[in-house]
């Protein structure tokens, strides 16, 4: 490959990652999705592609519609709540650079989750990233009165499921603040007054850490949950704490007293909690590791 076509690809390869972790919820299976597309990019009449943008989008979706389907046939069987691979980045992150994260909030990706892959792929290209229906056609090889109708489902049913969030920037910082030190202490009073009356625990251990195996729902129910954990453990405070945003929304990372890796981030709707989601698998957290200290045993 000439230095021409190398560099078209390199300016649109992190909005393809973009693309492919909001079709797969996988940071990990997005960035080998992405090489894929490189790969078919070297090999491709690159003098007959007009709109590289549109071309490069078309390859990344297939490929990603390969694997969502796969995955889908997995979830079904996955061992508790599943949670997609967090993307963190650090609260000093200059302005711009986690455009990756923008509008990927864990409660959008578990509503895509519910989404047919085609509807997934539909509603993403279309409404997110602003292919109209003729590329979009292209790409899913249905016609376009196919992919709007699966555009318009898809787009209902997000609009249905996704909360609003009504709380300034610096609110939710506040509220995850003092959520994390209640959760920790097992404070159930404080637990209580911050979480809202029907709000829901997802916990993500895969199987293979401890965690609930079901959603926990309820601010009474999920308060006890927090201070069991609190009561049982030798020792409830992590041995490392960091202040990051997880998926454009702040959050804890830590290093539990096992030594290894959590992701605990928020979604709040008007004022109160309405989402507290866990990742503890450490499959979907080893992306993470320029972010973690070296710790002695």
């Amino acid at each position: 490959m000439n230095e021409q076509p190398a560099h078209q690809f390199d300016h649109w390869r992190r909005y393809l990652t973009g693309v492919a972790y909001r079709m797969l919820g996988s940071v990990t299976e997005a960035e080998d999705v992405v090489q894929d597309a490189y790969l078919r990019w070297h090999h491709a009449d690159h003098l007959s592609v007009d709109d590289v943008r549109a071309y490069l989008t078309t390859v990344t979706s297939r490929l990603c519609l390969d694997r969502l389907r796969a995955a889908h046939r997995q979830r079904e069987v996955y061992d508790g709540p599943w949670l997609p691979e967090p993307i963190v980045e650090s609260q000093d992150t200059p302005a711009g650079a986690e455009a990756l994260a923008s509008d990927v909030s864990f409660a959008l990706m578990l509503a895509l989750e519910r989404l047919s892959p085609l509807e997934r792929a539909a509603f993403l290209l279309h409404d997110v990233f602003g292919l109209d229906f003729s590329q979009v056609a292209v790409s899913l090889e249905r016609s376009e009165a196919s992919c709007r109708q699966l555009a318009s489902r898809a787009r209902k049913r997000v609009q249905a499921e996704r909360p609003r969030y009504e709380v300034s920037s610096s609110e939710h910082n506040q509220l995850t603040d003092r959520f994390f030190d209640a959760a920790r202490s097992g404070d159930v009073a404080t637990l209580k007054a911050l979480l809202s009356e029907n709000a829901i625990l997802h916990t993500d251990g895969g199987g293979k850490r401890i965690a609930a195996r079901r959603l926990i729902l309820g601010a009474d129910r999920i308060s006890r949950f927090f201070e069991g954990v609190a009561r049982k453990s030798a020792s409830p405070s992590p041995r490392w704490v960091k202040a990051v945003f997880v998926n454009g929304l702040p959050g804890w990372l830590t290093i539990e007293q096992d030594g290894l890796p959590q992701i605990t981030t928020l979604d709040v709707v008007d004022g109160r909690i309405q989402s507290v989601y866990v990742v503890r698998n450490p499959d979907k957290l080893g992306h993470l590791a320029s972010h973690l200290p070296e710790l002695r045993v």
